[in-house]
């Protein structure tokens, strides 16, 4: 799999680059990820990647050439274009795995500003997502949580495969809780069924806490799973 990555901070993009599971994919051969500074495609000498928009109206707008360029030069036929943005599809786990194979290329475009120059939308663009219904300062953030979330789905990034399948938001819940030693802190104990190395109790067990978990917690998950499976 390969990434690039364009952003007009490509330094704070590449830092994060360099630890944790996507030093370990690039290490193993992988993932490759290509940080890329959209205004290396501007022409003119203060090299602007955005204007006031049209009509009027607060902020600036990112403009279509530098992006469009950009593209010309680093898309191949397999490419698949991706925009974070508020307007798009909710990311989330499902999706993450549908993204996901070994022999993809993204190019993940960062906004700024009030956004993109809506031809970028029509014209330039296959994927649109969003991280939350929330409002961040740059797209770089949002670049950066989906990078994660892929890397650590392609196959042999993680130590233990089994790793990424038993985890929050997989199996349609809450991941169950986890101890570790001491088995006694402060009074707190861990739970005896753990100690029990009856694992026919311990699945039982982390599959109940798990389903009260997500009850307490993020009811809308049971709700949107259900509906789901009837749809």
């Amino acid at each position: 799999m390969r990434f690039d990555i364009i952003t007009i901070f490509p330094e704070q993009v590449e830092d994060h680059l360099k630890y944790g599971v996507s030093r370990i994919a690039e290490s193993k051969g992988l993932v490759s990820y290509f940080v890329h500074d959209l205004r290396k495609w501007t022409r003119d000498v203060h090299k602007s990647v955005d204007d006031r928009p049209y009509g009027g109206g607060a902020g600036m707008v990112m403009r279509i050439e530098p992006i469009y360029e950009a593209l010309r030069e680093l898309k191949r036929e397999e490419s698949k274009v991706v925009l974070t943005t508020p307007r798009g599809k909710r990311l989330d786990q499902s999706l993450m795995r549908k993204l996901t194979t070994s022999d993809d290329h993204y190019i993940i475009l960062c906004g700024h500003y009030e956004g993109f120059d809506e031809r970028v939308h029509k014209h330039l663009v296959d994927i649109e997502v969003s991280i939350g219904d929330y409002i961040l300062s740059g797209g770089e953030l949002a670049a950066l949580v989906l990078v994660d979330g892929m890397t650590r789905l392609v196959p042999g990034v993680l130590g233990n495969e089994q790793s990424s399948i038993e985890e929050s938001f997989e199996m349609g819940a809450l991941e169950y809780p986890h101890y570790t030693r001491p088995e006694e802190f402060n009074g707190w104990k861990v739970p005896g069924v753990l100690l029990s190395g009856n694992h026919a109790r311990i699945t039982a067990w982390r599959k109940a806490q798990s389903e009260k978990t997500t009850r307490s917690n993020r009811i809308d998950i049971i709700t949107e799973t259900k509906h789901a499976k009837k749809s």
